[in-house]
């Protein structure tokens, strides 16, 4: 089995007061006992992920590209010629990048929609927040 990655892509920044205060934020707001809104950024999202319909595709084809990781992986034992390797690791990289613009297209649809809707500085927060992703997408 692959080894966990150590930053998870939606992992919660240092500043939302850590991954188990998310999750507690998290619990509070899918049981109705803490209140959606501009006073509560950290609800936005929560309950429902904007990917939350399509997460069987997400996953069949994070599946398949954990396929082609492991091919990539009996390539290099078996010392296949470097271009060929290359190319698949190109292959690879173009999953993954299709994977995180969809990802993206979904918060932008859903999680950045919601909070404009509710107005207020959180709606700003999520936008900047979506445009640091699209940065760090653009970046990589």
């Amino acid at each position: 089995m692959p080894a966990e990655p150590e930053e998870s892509l939606n992992a919660p920044r240092e500043s939302s007061g850590g991954p188990a205060r998310v999750v507690a934020r998290s619990l509070l707001c899918i049981s109705g006992q803490l209140p959606r809104g501009p006073r509560n950024p950290a609800a936005y999202c929560l309950s429902m992920r904007g990917y939350s319909q399509d997460k069987d595709a997400y996953l069949k084809r994070l599946r398949r590209i954990e396929g082609q990781v492991r091919g990539l992986q009996r390539m290099v034992e078996e010392d296949v010629y470097c271009i060929d390797v290359l190319t698949q690791v190109s292959a690879v990289t173009r999953a993954l990048q299709a994977v995180a613009l969809g990802l993206l297209e979904d918060h932008l649809g859903h999680c950045v929609t919601s909070a404009i809707e509710e107005g207020g500085p959180d709606a700003r927060a999520k936008v900047q927040e979506a445009a640091e992703a699209i940065s760090r997408l653009v970046k990589s």
